[in-house]
């Protein structure tokens, strides 16, 4: 005779949250990858890399870096009160595409 293990069951709340999860790393992954190109346009390798310059003796190197790192935490600050707004019900969940067209772009000095 064949037993349930209930161990082994997932519930709609397990999936709804796993569903949940996965949508907030695919976003986190294209934000990131945003950072990372806006970086790449100023011939930096990615973003951790541009914001490393934030003290650098080269001035233009050090005003970019203090430029991006604004703007990526503005970007970053954005993405979770929005995401705050679609987990609450505030808004609706839109795509990646056009979440990334409401972010503001870089104002490089």
């Amino acid at each position: 005779m064949w037993t349930v293990d209930h161990a082994n069951i997932i519930t709609a709340e397990q999936k709804s949250a796993e569903r949940q999860e996965a949508t907030k790393k695919a976003f986190e992954n294209a934000i990131q990858k945003h950072i990372d190109a806006t970086a790449i346009q100023r011939l930096f390798r990615d973003g951790v890399t541009l914001a490393s310059y934030v003290a650098s003796t080269n001035p233009q190197w050090a005003a970019e870096a203090q430029a991006f790192v604004a703007w990526r935490d503005a970007v970053w600050a954005y993405a979770y009160a929005e995401l705050e707004k679609v987990l609450t019900g505030q808004r609706p969940q839109p795509t990646v595409e056009a979440f990334l067209s409401e972010i503001d772009p870089i104002v490089w000095p």
